[in-house]
């Protein structure tokens, strides 16, 4: 058997998980200090319609998790930067999140042989929090670059 990640064989498909939880009062407290600018930066414009309402921080806040939950999915290195819009959390017609990537997420994703991300947001008590998981067959090879 060759050398492995996260139970991942050129043979078997791998399990790549994510979560993260988030505080709403960090959403909030962003919003009253950078307004506009931290909703450009960390959310696109589909996503900031999709949060409008009543729990409009519940919901921004449940999509950071999510994108957080994503990148460590992606397993991205620290010194890596994505830009936050390149992961876009929408809604199927029945609630069900939905996950886009464009640009370097998307990138990573391909390199990691993902396609599709499954995802599960929360919000409640003050927090959010999301899982995501996808099963790919990854190559070890591609692994190493």
């Amino acid at each position: 058997m060759h050398s492995t990640r996260a139970g991942t064989t050129m043979e078997h498909p791998g399990v790549l998980i994510g979560c993260d939880i988030h505080p709403v009062f960090n959403v909030v407290e962003s919003l009253d200090i950078f307004g506009d600018r931290y909703l450009a930066r960390v959310f696109t414009p589909a996503e900031q319609a999709a949060c409008e309402g009543v729990a409009f921080a519940e919901r921004l806040a449940a999509r950071y998790a999510a994108k957080e939950s994503i990148l460590k999915l992606l397993k991205v290195p620290a010194e890596v930067a994505v830009p936050w819009t390149d992961i876009e959390i929408g809604a199927e017609t029945s609630g069900a999140p939905t996950v886009s990537l464009t640009g370097r997420a998307a990138e990573i994703a391909a390199t990691l042989g993902v396609s599709v991300i499954e995802l599960t947001l929360s919000h409640d008590a003050g927090l959010a929090m999301a899982v995501a998981a996808a099963v790919v067959g990854v190559k070890v090879e591609a692994l190493a670059a």
